[in-house]
């Protein structure tokens, strides 16, 4: 076996006790197998067993046409992960010797040397064991066996019945929420090793490192008004109007987001003139890259536990682990100045208040009373206690929003989603009369970039409405919502269906462009009664049909063009006067050059949503998704130079009278 390399790290002295650690990562020579199963395969540290199964070609890519339904039976088995190391004398000589996991996803057993040395149940939580007893110089074994979460929440919740908690087991579990599938996100439950395990060794008294204290220059105003309450963020004592979006897990399968990935989203946050982002309470919270670049980008963060759209249990087994839970990630995170917010939840206090829970799950008298007590226990006193005890710094809000978009308060008070638009098929200009104080949710979809359609499909599914275009559209009734819009703003209902999968994902980036652009213009308008607006969302967890601005191939869609002009500090935007499909358009013609990188493009008559493309996906461009007008040139960087013979050009026109 190779020799391990150790790592030499000095500890802050704790009085006039130095205490020198060693510390090496085991991350190498691991393998894993399904339990019922014998045979043993190469497995990477940290990862997932779905990322397992596919590098050892033991599944198909799971995000390819719809193989998600095909690989379901994976959450339901158990899984184990092994290794056998060796430790450095010096390390096996020191007094004081732990082993610390980073993140183990999430009901583990945990053996070294055959000894039973941890039970892990949470996800979000890192652990450490005292392994002085157990190790050895060499040869030790490391054995992880993961047990199927989805088979875990499932006897839980039997064992409860007839009480049922909305909406999904999956609140039984301190795991990614996503996983279990979303509107926006396949079902791939999974376990794995999906942050680093490493072995630490020390003599005398060991002092933890410790961060800096944050100041808190940012503060969360709320205070009565001529209109109800304030909420907006202050900044060296003067107000900020928060501009951003939403940010979910770059990827279901956590450990391949590498910080080259969390560099190029978040970089595309910034450069579209985006100054805050939320952190949305179904994922993960979120790795140290995120935060540190959130730092260095000037990006602020509003940071939710992870709780999403359920209710959760109130036993003290739950209470006292979510406790651990949160002492653990604001004791990692809070040195952080980018976190300016702790959210308890999202969306709990609405669903249970306005989405009928009570009669869809029989939750009458006592038992509502009980799960509403449950959910006050944790969200209103105890995670403001901890935020106060461990932090102690930053505002505590309990959940977002704080009223449903249905009700008049929604716009007078706290932050609001208002999903009206969408959900409720109202126009955009319904922000004219409902907009909130600080929207923290609101958006529009859009197929993803066709680039991004080719990658997951054969060519025999690129067609409209084909079941591999539906089995990556996950939102209810999401085309029907999508056909909606389009014939409101853009084409007639008798020649929608008759549009090619190309146009059709072309119209869709032009309607999600034309709504948040509108939709962003009338909330700046609003200021300073209205002081944010954090579009639903940034980014992807795989390739989908979605309210993204940026797909999964981490490529902008045509909302990132919109986003970064109207959230622009030197300008003011203003509403668009008639609808797209309102002016009558003449037939462009296009004149293209190159030279380098700098591509510029003309046309002889007005075009709209101009759009340039080239087959490499890798090429990027500085704009996108303009208006032409007669003589005039749009000049755009490109991220490479191309042949001038790849560049396709196409408008409104062009796709409206093919």
């Amino acid at each position: 076996m190779k020799t391990w390399k150790i790592f030499l790290f000095l500890i802050i002295p704790f009085h006039t006790i130095f205490a020198q650690k060693l510390s090496y990562e085991l991350n190498q020579n691991w393998q894993f197998k399904n339990q019922k199963e014998k045979k043993w395969y190469k497995a990477t540290i940290p990862g997932t067993v779905h990322t397992d199964l596919l590098a050892n070609n033991l599944i198909p890519d799971p995000f390819y046409r719809d193989n998600e339904t095909r690989l379901q039976w994976i959450d339901k088995a158990d899984w184990e992960y092994k290794t056998v190391f060796n430790i450095d004398s010096d390390l096996y000589s020191r007094e004081k010797v732990n082993m610390v996991f980073d993140g183990l996803d999430t009901y583990a057993d945990v053996y070294l040397n055959g000894k039973l040395i941890l039970q892990a149940d949470n996800m979000f939580r890192g652990w450490t064991v005292d392994i002085k007893p157990f190790i050895k110089q060499s040869g030790n074994e490391l054995l992880i066996k993961f047990y199927s979460a989805q088979n875990k929440v499932d006897r839980i919740a039997m064992s409860k019945l007839p009480l049922i908690l909305p909406d999904n087991n999956r609140v039984y579990v301190r795991k990614a929420q996503f996983q279990f599938g979303w509107d926006w996100g396949p079902r791939f439950v999974g376990c794995g090793i999906w942050k680093g395990i490493r072995v630490e060794g020390w003599n005398g008294t060991r002092n933890l490192p410790t961060h800096a204290a944050r100041m808190g220059t940012v503060k969360l105003i709320q205070q009565k008004d001529a209109i109800g309450t304030s909420f907006y963020f202050e900044k060296d004592g003067k107000p900020i109007y928060a501009k951003g979006a939403n940010w979910i897990p770059a990827d279901v399968f956590l450990p391949r987001v590498k910080k080259e990935d969390y560099r190029k989203i978040l970089q595309s946050a910034k450069d579209a003139n985006m100054n805050m982002l939320r952190v949305w309470g179904g994922g993960v919270y979120e790795a140290d890259a995120f935060y540190d670049l959130c730092d260095s980008l000037d990006i602020m963060v509003w940071q939710d536990f992870m709780f999403a759209g359920g209710m959760y249990p109130g036993d003290d087994a739950f209470m006292n682990n979510v406790r651990e839970e949160v002492k653990y990630q604001i004791e990692r995170l809070q040195h952080h100045p980018c976190i300016v917010l702790w959210c308890g939840n999202n969306e709990v206090d609405e669903a249970w208040k306005n989405w009928g829970w009570q009669t869809q799950f029989n939750l009458h008298g006592a038992d509502s009373i009980n799960v509403w007590n449950n959910y006050k226990r944790l969200f209103q006193d105890s995670l403001k206690k901890w935020v106060d005890q461990f932090d102690g710094t930053r505002p505590y809000i309990a959940t977002s929003p704080k009223n449903g978009w249905g009700h008049q308060e929604s716009f007078t008070e706290g932050d609001s989603h208002y999903w009206g638009l969408w959900w409720g098929l109202e126009d955009w200009e319904i922000f004219n009369s409902k907009t909130g104080r600080f929207v923290s949710e609101y958006g529009m979809q859009a197929m993803p970039n066709w680039n991004t359609i080719i990658s997951y499909t054969d060519s025999g599914d690129r067609y409209l409405y084909s079941p591999v275009i539906q089995s990556h559209q996950k939102a209810s009734d999401g085309f029907k919502k999508l056909n909606h819009y389009l014939t409101r703003y853009f084409i007639d209902s008798a020649r929608l269906g008759k549009l090619s999968l190309k146009d059709y994902t072309y119209l869709t980036q032009c309607l999600q462009y034309y709504i948040l652009r509108n939709s962003i213009a009338t909330h700046l308008a609003k200021s300073p009664t209205n002081m944010g607006t954090l579009l639903w969302q940034l980014n992807d967890c795989w390739p989908v049909t979605s309210w993204s601005i940026t797909d999964y191939s981490r490529k902008h869609k045509a909302a990132w063009y919109a986003v970064k002009e109207v959230y622009r500090p030197d300008v003011t935007p203003a509403q668009e006067g008639g609808y797209p499909k309102d002016p009558t358009l003449k037939k462009p013609a296009y004149t293209v050059s190159v030279s380098g990188n700098i591509l510029s493009v003309s046309s002889n008559v007005f075009a709209k949503y101009v759009c340039v493309s080239v087959d490499d996906s890798e090429v990027e461009f500085s704009n996108n998704y303009f208006n032409l007008y007669d003589g005039s040139v749009e000049t755009i960087t490109l991220s490479k130079p191309v042949d001038v013979k790849q560049v396709k050009v196409i408008s409104l026109y062009d796709v409206l009278h093919r």
